[in-house]
């Protein structure tokens, strides 16, 4: 203890509160670094969260015992990478996140007894529109929804009730294709009753109009998105056909669909001659026989029972038959509706790059392709689309050189121990956040704390270097008699030489010293004053 002691007081009080501060900020700095380093690397748990949905969040967290971070005030919860699918699967065991909504669960903790038919319509409507917006927020690029429905109630001693109107507002990733808008009107007036799609209106973040709730012609939207994914379908099996030909990306593609959206019902009647059934017959036999009185008319004639003379008198005999058929002729009745939306002429337009090879020099040339190959790809076009010339369908394939070249340089996957080394942008950035730290780390090691302890350091030499020059003269003076009684007897040459070399050395020590006190001022300064409060011995 009594060389600790010492020790301290030799060092001083300045050299040791330097090395104090020194010490002190190694522990704090490599401190820092070893709990940066040994931290979980936090990821996202939920985003976009509403105030109750990241309150029942935390509130779980903390019961389990679980590091997370808060970002963007509580709609972003970050959690320890390799717990984030744990725990989304635990809290939807819990029914978190709600969806910032409230949905049929308003129903769980209601106390019916005491509630009126206006609060329970209230609450049902409430109900609806939560569930609602949670399922729209289930299709893609929709971050968040607000579902408004307006149900009025049937007057009394009205005839037509009102119709069910519905406003949504969404928040979108990008923006919503066609088909997607209208499956948002027909899912929220499937829902709810008596409301129709065009009824429903649409508005995103920003205020565009999506969908309006006017009255619209709904056929002809359907028809167009008809006619644009027949378009999109035929466009890809042309292309995937023709990119196997000429290689990927040589080939441009464009086609045009001309459909008839009108709707068309012809009936028509026929009949077969050949095909007849009797189906009723009548016949008719008419007879009559008259005399000839030549024109006389008597009494005796006339009296029933006369007796005439058969030989005397001529008679007049007719005789008359008719016959009716009735027949069944088969006939066939054929109604045929035709839809809308027929194809009634494909154009399709196809463009190819040619053919690139290397020369001699390695220089890549490019090459026209034959006439039999653009026929051939035509061939190929045709039997994809189902040309049909008599409707007047139309394909054209041109050889054309492209603006851009080909790249030459093949793009190779990496095989083996190299295709192991797959890492992700997390795992990336957790790499490089390690080496900023262990190049902050050598920074402050080499231009902060090498610096201060070569400093502590140089004090002592200074010190010393110090006394040994103050020391110096009067040694060399004690030493000079003896040394001169000794080399007297040697001559006079003897002395001067021993003389000189003691000047030497005498003058290498002030000049190492000056070099110390200027590379170093304020230690020697310190040492001087040091000396000048020492008391004299």
């Amino acid at each position: 203890m009594q060389g600790l002691a010492d020790f301290l007081k030799s060092i001083g009080a300045a050299r040791f509160a330097a090395m104090i501060a020194v010490t002190a900020a190694l522990i704090g700095f490599f401190a820092f670094v070893i709990m940066r380093v040994t931290t979980p690397q936090m990821t996202t748990l939920f985003t976009d969260l509403s105030v109750e949905d990241s309150s029942g969040i935390i509130k779980d967290l903390e019961r389990q015992g679980i590091q997370f971070e808060i970002r963007n005030e509580g709609s972003i919860i970050m959690v320890p990478k390799d717990k984030v699918t744990r725990l989304r699967m635990k809290l939807a065991e819990g029914g978190l996140p709600k969806g910032g909504g409230v949905g049929y669960e308003v129903f769980d903790k209601s106390d019916a007894l005491g509630t009126t038919s206006f609060v329970q319509n209230i609450n049902h409507l409430r109900a609806l529109e939560g569930e609602l917006a949670r399922t729209i927020r289930a299709i893609d690029r929709i971050q968040a929804a607000r579902v408004h429905l307006v149900l009025p109630e049937r007057p009394l001693f009205a005839r037509e009730a009102p119709e069910p109107s519905a406003s949504i507002v969404v928040r979108v990733r990008g923006a919503l294709e066609a088909q997607q808008i209208r499956a948002i009107r027909h899912l929220v007036a499937s829902a709810v009753n008596g409301l129709k799609p065009q009824r429903v209106s649409i508005v995103d973040e920003a205020g565009q109009l999506l969908a309006d709730g006017a009255a619209t012609d709904p056929e002809q939207a359907l028809g167009d998105e008809r006619r644009i994914s027949f378009e999109k379908r035929i466009r890809k099996q042309v292309e995937d056909i023709v990119s196997s030909v000429v290689g990927s990306g040589r080939a441009r593609v464009q086609l045009s669909a001309d459909f008839d959206f009108n709707k068309i019902t012809q009936t028509s009647d026929k009949y077969d001659p050949e095909g007849r059934v009797l189906r009723s017959s009548q016949t008719r036999e008419e007879q009559s026989m008259t005399a000839d009185n030549n024109g006389q008319v008597t009494v005796n004639n006339e009296l029933p029972g006369n007796q005439q003379n058969s030989g005397a008198t001529a008679k007049d005999q007719s005789k008359k038959s008719e016959e009716t058929n009735n027949y069944e002729i088969s006939r066939t009745t054929k109604t045929e509706v035709t839809e809308a939306g027929r194809v009634n002429r494909i154009s399709v337009a196809v463009l190819v790059d040619g053919i690139y090879t290397k020369n001699d020099k390695g220089e890549l040339v490019y090459t026209d392709r034959t006439k039999e190959q653009l026929d051939r790809i035509a061939t190929l076009v045709r039997s994809a689309i189902g040309f049909d010339q008599k409707r007047g369908d139309q394909v054209e394939v041109v050889n054309l050189r492209f603006a851009d070249a080909p790249s030459t340089a093949p793009i190779s996957e990496p095989s083996g121990f190299l295709g192991m080394l797959q890492f992700t942008k997390d795992d990336v950035m957790y790499f490089v956040e390690l080496g900023v730290m262990m190049l902050l780390g050598l920074i402050v090691l080499f231009l902060v704390i090498r610096p201060l302890v070569k400093r502590i350091l140089a004090s002592d030499e200074v010190a010393a270097a110090i006394s040994g020059v103050l020391s110096g003269p009067a040694a060399s003076e004690e030493a000079a008699p003896a040394s001169g009684q000794a080399l007297l007897p040697s001559g006079a040459a003897s002395a001067i030489d021993v003389a000189t070399v003691q000047g030497q050395v005498h003058a290498q020590s002030v000049h190492r010293v000056g070099e110390l006190a200027e590379r170093n001022p304020n230690e020697t300064v310190a040492i001087i004053r040091q000396w000048l409060t020492e008391p004299a011995k």
